[in-house]
């Protein structure tokens, strides 16, 4: 009877946990067991092994085998536990010496040739390997550049599990040369922001494009069809600064997991930009699946943009959903696989149409929709929804004379405004834990801004009359700390507050 242990990791969300791979061995009736709740992909993982095993000039124990990933109460799904369990039967059958082999991770996917193939969340699951004291990782040779981007970890790629039997001491008269495995990221499509300057006029909705990016703040468009929503969404990934250190280990880790990330670039370090489709599903914006949860187009827009086009006709569910994260910043996904957290701390930019046939504009002379129609259309965005976004523009038609003016101010003049008043709201949110004014209570607000009788006066003529919220009070307060920011005052006044109220006066169909 012999027993060999070395290790995994088991991802669940973003959060790492290492697993005990451990291989018995007896001379019993052959067998091969895998115990400690594996997935359909991972119970699969006995023939692949065999295969890998037979197919790279070793010899297949004839003996019983019992594989137990440890701990056994913890749900472990994916192929990536393969190349652990090749190493962990080879070592219990003499093929590979096993001192030292419970101090070493191993990640990968084994082909029924012995190749090793790359698996998704490789930097996580490296990262959660060093916290946890251990550095030594072998991975696939596709995942070798992303594995190094984490500090502390001595990292070896292997092209197959024979690479893997000789760099633990194993005959290395089996290694032969093949060709390795390559990375096919999923998803993976950058898509280029554009430039500021291609908008023509708009000069409304462009300052409030502005304002959303400095301060994080959520935006909702409104206008016909062609007055330049789409186009001027798409160019607010251009004007955000670049991620810090933190946020691009963070962004990275999101689409590592997602399979969307290409390591050849390094870290992500610019914002992402997820553009879901109108008939999109629940578990594709926010995330979901049979099994484990996987990620949506919300968890991928992490400190980043989530732009959804044609907003009214998305599902209502779908839409309610992201309430939860535009709160917390996060989403909970719930299946009977287990439970995931995922961080979603993105800028949400809406566009739609005013009604169905989109001309109720002006006085809508050209419009063929019902009053009723009218507020049935819009009206699938909920209250609740809308009272979470600081800034709701209308985006009407260009007229000649915006047109005339040629283009306006290109996306790098924007860019430099941008980053300082962001530098001015990361100097005085310093310890608090915040980056921008969209993050900050409501509690922190009404300790640290001092209003005055006046700015005082405005926001209960708004709360009075019903324009404001409880909740739009605060917010309000962030969008005219942004405006502040941006024209370099200390504090926002009374012209700052009247206009962060009249930018949440929603779209006038």
């Amino acid at each position: 009877m012999v027993v060999a242990t070395t290790l995994a990791v088991s991802m669940i969300g973003l959060r790492g946990h290492v697993v005990e791979v451990q291989a018995h061995l007896a001379a019993s009736v052959p067998g091969f067991t895998l115990v400690g709740l594996p997935d359909a992909a991972l119970a699969e993982s006995r023939d692949r092994v065999r295969a890998a095993v037979t197919s790279s000039g070793l010899a297949w124990p004839v003996r019983k085998i019992t594989v137990n990933l440890s701990p056994a109460a913890l749900r472990k799904q994916g192929s990536g536990y393969d190349l652990a369990i090749a190493v962990a039967v080879l070592a219990g059958a003499g093929e590979v010496p096993a001192g030292g082999l419970e101090r070493v991770v191993h990640l990968g996917e084994l082909g029924l040739d012995g190749r090793v193939h790359p698996v998704r969340g490789v930097l996580p699951a490296v990262a959660a390997a060093v916290e946890a004291g251990y550095e030594q990782v072998v991975v696939a040779s596709a995942d070798l550049d992303e594995a190094r981007l984490v500090p502390g970890a001595r990292v070896v790629g292997a092209t197959s599990l024979a690479e893997v039997v000789a760099l633990h001491g194993g005959d290395a008269s089996l290694v032969q040369a093949v060709e390795p495995v390559r990375r096919t990221p999923s998803g993976g499509f950058v898509r280029e922001p554009g430039d500021l300057a291609d908008v023509v006029g708009q000069s409304d909705a462009r300052h409030a494009l502005e304002i959303a990016a400095s301060g994080g703040h959520h935006l909702f468009l409104v206008g016909p069809p062609g007055s330049g929503k789409t186009t001027l969404a798409s160019r607010l990934p251009g004007i955000l600064p670049d991620l810090t250190d933190t946020e691009a280990v963070e962004v990275t880790a999101v689409h590592s997991v997602a399979g969307s990330f290409d390591p050849a670039g390094g870290l992500i370090r610019r914002p992402p930009y997820e553009d879901p489709h109108h008939t999109a599903t629940v578990a594709a914006v926010v995330g979901g699946g049979s099994g484990m949860p996987h990620p949506g187009a919300a968890t991928r827009a992490h400190r980043g943009v989530l732009f959804l086009d044609e907003a009214a006709e998305f599902q209502p569910r779908v839409l309610e959903t992201l309430r939860q994260p535009l709160e917390q910043g996060e989403i909970t996904v719930h299946r009977a696989g287990g439970t995931a957290r995922y961080p979603a701390r993105f800028q949400m930019v809406l566009a739609a149409n005013p009604c169905p046939c989109g001309m109720a504009i002006g006085k809508g002379l050209a419009c063929t929709c019902t009053p009723t129609m009218r507020r049935r259309y819009l009206g699938r965005l909920s209250g609740p929804l809308l009272d979470r976004v600081d800034l709701q523009v209308d985006v009407l038609p260009v007229d000649p004379v915006e047109r005339a003016s040629g283009p306006g101010e290109a996306t790098t003049v924007v860019a430099k405004r941008v980053l300082a008043a962001r530098e001015a709201a990361r100097e005085r949110l310093q310890g608090t834990g915040w980056t921008t004014n969209a993050e900050v209570s409501g509690t922190w607000l009404r300790e640290h801004v001092e209003i005055g009788r006046k700015i005082d006066q405005i926001l209960n003529a708004a709360l009075s009359t019903g324009k404001l919220s409880l909740r739009g009070v605060d917010r309000a307060l962030r969008v005219a700390w942004t405006m502040a920011d941006l024209r370099g005052q200390d504090s926002p006044g009374t012209d700052e507050v009247s206009e962060a109220i009249a930018l949440r006066g929603g779209p006038r169909g």
